[in-house]
């Protein structure tokens, strides 16, 4: 990827100019049976809808922190790059009384629902569906998205760095993130064109640096699986196979 990139929404924008076409996310829920893949111009078209939506809709600002109370999951990846785009601190698993705004899953709603700004849910549904029954006091995400804009451009520059990431009491700014992502990359033996296959959550640096940052920084892609342990050995065995998995970074 390219030396100067230094924030998480640079790698984004290298990727696209590299292959748009590729995949970069393919993803598994082993309680439900979806497999989703998203290449690099498909998942950047839901970045640059999401950033719209917490720029435009949700008035978000630069520095303002959004507590993410998902799992890992294709969207919860499109959100954290769509904070980066926007200059938002994305703190997984936040506090939502003490954050400006809280992007909640179907299972987080009642403790989302402490955050005094903008709340938005995610249903989590197979191809992004939406809530059968919009919960009270949230946007629902998969109603508001599709009408934003496909391309983005934040109203200031983000700053490198800026706060962009907090997880498991960890803060790193933009640049740090990648460089972070980076020297993971390295140490897992990505490059160019490899797939990674994990199974830990987005609970910790570890499972965001496998199941998203360190794959975008080398220009390779990620099966992400949710709910892994669920599948059998010789299953997972095929799921390697099939999906050309050249690493793998956790089995749960």
């Amino acid at each position: 990827m390219n030396a100067i990139d230094r924030t998480p929404a640079d790698l984004l924008r290298s990727a696209l100019a590299v292959d748009p076409a590729r995949p970069l996310v393919t993803f598994y829920d082993d309680a439900t049976g979806e497999r989703v893949e998203l290449s690099v111009a498909t998942f950047a078209n839901w970045v640059a809808k999401t950033a719209n939506l917490l720029q435009g809709e949700l008035a978000a600002e630069p520095g303002d922190r959004l507590a993410l109370l998902l799992p890992a999951h294709w969207q919860s990846a499109v959100w954290l790059l769509a904070c980066a785009s926007t200059g938002v601190t994305a703190e997984v698993g936040g506090d939502p009384a003490e954050a400006d705004l809280v992007v909640s899953g179907p299972d987080t709603l009642e403790e989302a629902r402490a955050c005094a700004g903008e709340r938005v849910a995610l249903a989590l549904r197979p191809l992004g569906g939406r809530f059968p029954q919009p919960p009270a006091g949230f946007s629902d995400y998969a109603v508001e998205v599709p009408s934003q804009g496909d391309r983005f451009t934040p109203y200031a520059p983000v700053d490198p760095a800026a706060p962009a990431l907090i997880v498991g009491g960890l803060e790193l700014s933009g640049e740090r993130l990648v460089e972070r992502a980076r020297a993971d990359a390295a140490e897992l033996g990505l490059a160019q064109g490899s797939r990674l296959l994990t199974g830990l959550g987005y609970d910790s640096w570890e499972g965001l640096s496998a199941g998203l940052f360190a794959p975008l920084a080398a220009g390779a892609s990620v099966v992400l699986c949710r709910h892994l342990d669920r599948v059998s050995e010789d299953r997972l065995r095929e799921r390697i196979e099939s999906e050309r998995v050249t690493v793998t970074a956790g089995r749960h």
